[in-house]
């Protein structure tokens, strides 16, 4: 949708700014909630004791601006900006939401609003967003448990002391419409509101039937925005009701190919789902209270969140795995369903300022938190269709049609309009036989910017977690089977900087995470299994030496870095059978980025990366196959993926 977008954007939309002159007596002072600290942009988070230039990490800064003018319509296209991210879709086809990958690792359960974690499965739109901030690299002492390519955090819009709206609607191709509202009033002295309105529906660009289909509201009020306590009410509410789309024909399969060994490729366009049953319905509500007060060159902060996300789906999977298209010219219509329900509750407590101590300025900030995340994981029950043929009892297609409850179709001119025939209606799973699970986390956290000179500082940061997660699964008329694993874990980073001018910086850094086990990716994905349960945290290293420019009045950002990245204790079978933290890990690489403003005509956000990853370790694999396991220990070989390349690592990868 990213072309179609940019183009309603660029060409097709209108907009209206109304801003009130005649303020009444509020101050002319813009008080935004981003402050920028000596830069045109600057990360928002208070753990950033140092402005972006002087901060030893790979850091990219996409602001409202940038979201604006590339025709962003959702996270993933206001991430294609930022270099060392690829992004990856649901097992199987299963939708789980936005899934980026940062330098190779799995983000997903990295996301934050305001920095504090978001681990609800939902695709995030970009209407309330002020900016988006990416660091790269391991990064716990931020922001906890971490999958050890880094985290995104959505910064949101606040109240202001402007009288503003801002009004756009664009029209496009594949009857793509969307409209925005963004307006701010003054209310009375210190006192402000905005409201975020949003409403968007569009097709597929190239594909039969698949549409999306959302709207949202973010109202948020502020008080004492020209004084020392400022408190700030927000809530948001997403909601959206998508046809999905699986995505056409894997063809990649030889077995799927003609006698002569060349792919079946189908018409791009085919859509293999059914319009009578198909479905994805996603639900966002999160209200936050942010307060703070300011001491005098010192800031307490609170902010608290609730949350309640949920993600229904139910779509069609083409599955070849009984080589129907090639045998029979049919496709079997494999269904995934999933009903995952999320709360969450956040709150941190943060102390920043800076003091001097022997003739040294530092910088620090120091906090707790806590949060306690709870999901709920179900399905729909389809009344026995997408299961099996009728005519065959399992997923062969000699024909199609009702004979075949309409589980099979033609491969190349597939009618997503068939009628859905099964037992009974498509219904929710019994919910008391959902998987819960429940991970609470306790953290306490330091940072320190210490200049030694006007030419060099050293950044320090320290984070422990007390870290406890139960999974219970029931079991029909018996007890449930319960899961839990509970860990400490002590993650730091650390840094020098060195000063050649004012306006430009090098850097050597280093830090760490850690990785529990079942926290690989976001909620949805995440779960523990008793191979795993005992199992240590995962840990990954980065080393990383970088340099860092703003000119032209430091309105461009120019960013070089190196880092080498390793996962010493990867969670792999070994020659037992079992899982133990044995794998081993890596990736380096080579990363360029480019950001901000060369004229006041010409922006420009991109960058290159070169990474190469390999799988030091992999464990060892089964030489025989079996649906019951591998059948005695004495069959485990060396996996044949060790010296390779692993998954989401383009050696070459580029955006502008």
């Amino acid at each position: 949708m990213l072309a179609t977008a940019t183009l309603a954007a660029g060409f097709s939309s209108l907009s209206a700014q109304a801003a009130d002159a005649d303020s009444g007596d509020a101050p002319a002072t813009d008080l935004d909630k981003v402050q920028v600290r000596g830069s045109w942009f600057a990360p928002s988070s208070p753990k950033f004791t140092a402005e972006l230039l002087d901060t030893p990490k790979s850091v990219s800064v996409v602001t409202e601006k940038t979201i604006q003018e590339i025709g962003a319509t959702n996270l993933v296209d206001a991430l294609r900006m930022v270099p060392g991210i690829t992004f990856g879709a649901g097992e199987g086809g299963n939708s789980t939401g936005d899934r980026p990958f940062l330098r190779g690792f799995d983000g997903q359960s990295n996301m934050f609003v305001d920095g504090l974690r978001d681990v609800g499965t939902q695709t995030r739109e970009v209407f309330d967003l002020e900016q988006l901030e990416v660091v790269k690299g391991p990064s716990s002492a931020y922001g906890g448990r971490d999958s050890g390519g880094g985290s995104i955090n959505l910064v949101s819009k606040t109240p202001k002391l402007k009288n503003e709206t801002n009004v756009s609607m664009g029209v496009g191709t594949d009857s793509y419409a969307r409209g925005t509202v963004d307006a701010n009033y003054v209310l009375g002295d210190g006192i402000a509101a905005r409201l975020n309105l949003l409403r968007h529906a569009a097709d597929i660009p190239g594909r039969d039937a698949a549409n999306v289909s959302r709207w949202g509201i973010a109202p948020s009020v502020a008080f004492g925005l020209n004084g020392p306590l400022q408190v700030i009410a927000s809530h948001y509410h997403l909601e959206t009701d998508d046809l999905p789309d699986a995505g056409g024909f894997p063809y990649a399969d030889p077995a799927t190919g003609t006698p002569s060994g060349r792919p079946l490729v189908p018409d791009r366009n085919n859509y293999y789902g059914l319009k009578d049953r198909d479905f994805q319905r996603t639900r966002a509500d999160i209200s936050t209270i942010d307060a703070s007060y300011d001491l005098g060159g010192h800031k307490l902060r609170n902010i608290a969140r609730l949350g309640n996300t949920s993600n229904d789906y139910l779509w069609t999977q083409p599955d070849d795995s009984k080589n129907n298209p090639n045998k029979y010219g049919t496709l079997w219509r494999r269904t995934n369903d999933r009903a995952i329900d999320t709360r969450t509750f956040a709150d941190q407590l943060s102390l920043t300022g800076a003091f001097q101590t022997g003739g040294l300025k530092h910088s620090y900030s120091a906090g707790v938190e806590y949060s306690e995340e709870k999901s709920s994981k179900g399905g729909y029950d389809i009344g026995g269709g997408g299961t099996n043929n009728p005519i065959s009892n399992n997923q062969v297609c000699k024909t199609t049609g009702a004979a075949t409850g309409y589980n099979c179709t033609d491969f190349y001119n597939p009618n997503p309009n068939d009628p859905w025939s099964a037992t009974h209606p498509v219904t929710r799973t019994n919910k008391a036989l959902d998987v819960e699970q429940t991970t609470k986390t306790k953290s306490v956290y330091a940072f320190d910017t210490i200049e030694l000179s006007e030419k060099w500082l050293v950044n320090l940061g320290l984070r422990w977690d007390d870290y406890d997660t139960e999974q219970v699964t029931p079991v029909l008329n018996k007890a449930p089977t319960v899961l839990r694993n509970s860990d400490g874990f002590l993650n730091y980073q650390a840094g020098v900087v060195f000063k050649p001018t004012a306006n430009g910086s090098i850097y050597l850094s280093y830090g760490t995470s850690s990785t529990p086990p079942g926290m690989d990716s976001g909620e949805g994905n995440d779960s523990i299994s008793a191979a795993i349960q005992n199992l240590k945290p995962q840990e990954t290293r980065n080393y990383e030496l970088g340099t860092k420019w703003d000119l032209f009045d430091k309105r461009l950002n120019l960013t070089a870095a190196i880092f080498h990245t390793e996962m010493s204790n990867a969670r792999v079978v070994i020659d037992t059978g079992s899982t133990q933290n044995a794998g081993k890990k890596a990736i380096s690489g080579v990363e360029i980025g480019v950001n901000g403003q060369i004229t006041d005509r010409w922006n420009v956000a991109g960058g290159y990366t070169y990474m190469d990853s390999e799988l030091k370790d992999n464990g060892f694999v089964c030489s025989i196959s079996s649906r019951t396991g591998c059948p005695a220990p004495g069959v485990w070989i060396v996996s044949p993926n060790n010296g390779n390349m692993f998954p989401n690592t383009p050696r070459h990868a580029a955006t502008l």
